[in-house]
C-alpha cells in the first residue's frame, strides 16, 4: 500500500498549499455535519471524524467555531452531499464527492472540466467500483507491531498496517476511523500524521507522458471548485 500512501501525501500536500481554499471547504463540512446531527463532537460522530480531519490540516480554530455555531444558530443554509464519477485521458478514472447548496452549478463546472482536458463524466456507478472506501490514520513514535498489539488489545479490526516514511499507517474500513482514533487516544497518542476517509483505488494506472500534464491539470481544477471537497484518482503520479 506504500503506493496510495504516496498519493495521500501528495493529495495533502496540495492541500496545505492552499490554505484559505481548504479551510473554507473545512468550515463548510463542520457546518453539515453539525447541522446534520449534535453540535457537540462527542454525541456527533460524524462531526467528530471530521474535526479529526481538520486537525491534521492546522483548520484555526476560528474557523472551527464560527461553522458549529452557524449550524447552533438555526442557519437555513443546506447542502446536497453528491458523488460524481468520471474518466480522465486514457481511461485515467476519477471520483469527486462535493458538498453544494447549487446542484447545477456544481455538475456544469464539473463536466466542464472534464471536457477541457479530455475526459468525460460518466454515470453513477461507472468508477466507484474499482476503489475501496477506506479509513486511514497515521502517527508517529510507534512501531507497526507496536500499533498491532494496541489495535488487538482494543479489539479493533484493520485491513493493513504499513511502516512508511518514518510513520505507521493504519488502513481500516471507514466504520472503524473513530475506533482506531479512539484506541490510539487511549494509549495517550492524540496526535495524527494523516487521519482521512478515502476512496483508494484497487488498481494504479501508469499515463502515457503527453496524457500526464492534461491529468494533472484536470485534477487541480476540480480541487479549485468551491464545491467540491474531494477528489480521488487511480493515477500514479510517480512522485
Amino acid at each position: 500500500m506504500g503506493r496510495k500512501w504516496n498519493n495521500i501525501k501528495e493529495n495533502k500536500a496540495s492541500k496545505d498549499a492552499n490554505n484559505a481554499r481548504i479551510y473554507g471547504k473545512f468550515g463548510i463540512e463542520i457546518y453539515v455535519a453539525a447541522k446534520r446531527g449534535e453540535p457537540n463532537p462527542e454525541a456527533n460522530p460524524a462531526l467528530k471524524a471530521v474535526l479529526d480531519r481538520a486537525k491534521t490540516y492546522n483548520v484555526p480554530k476560528a474557523i472551527i467555531d464560527r461553522a458549529i455555531e452557524k449550524a447552533k444558530g438555526g442557519s437555513e443554509e443546506n447542502y446536497d452531499e453528491l458523488r460524481y464519477e468520471g474518466f480522465g485521458p486514457n481511461g485515467s478514472m476519477v471520483i469527486i464527492d462535493a458538498l453544494t447548496n447549487n446542484v447545477n452549478r456544481t455538475v456544469s463546472d464539473v463536466r466542464a472540466a472534464f471536457k477541457k482536458y479530455g475526459g468525460n463524466l460518466g454515470v453513477n456507478g461507472s468508477v466507484a467500483y474499482m476503489f475501496d472506501a477506506t479509513a486511514v490514520i497515521g502517527i508517529e513514535g510507534k512501531t507497526a507491531d507496536e500499533v498491532l498489539e494496541l489495535l488487538m488489545e482494543a479489539d479493533v479490526d484493520v485491513r493493513d498496517i504499513q511502516e512508511e516514511d518514518g510513520a505507521v499507517i493504519v488502513y481500516a474500513e471507514p466504520d472503524q476511523f473513530n475506533a482506531v482514533q479512539e484506541a490510539f487516544r487511549i494509549a495517550g497518542i492524540t496526535e495524527f500524521t494523516v487521519a482521512e476517509l478515502t476512496m483508494l483505488p484497487q488498481n494504479e494506472i501508469t499515463l502515457p507522458e503527453d496524457a500526464i500534464v492534461p491529468f494533472k491539470k484536470l485534477i487541480d481544477v476540480l480541487e479549485d471548485l468551491e464545491d467540491v471537497q474531494n477528489v480521488f484518482h487511480n493515477v500514479d503520479l510517480g512522485e
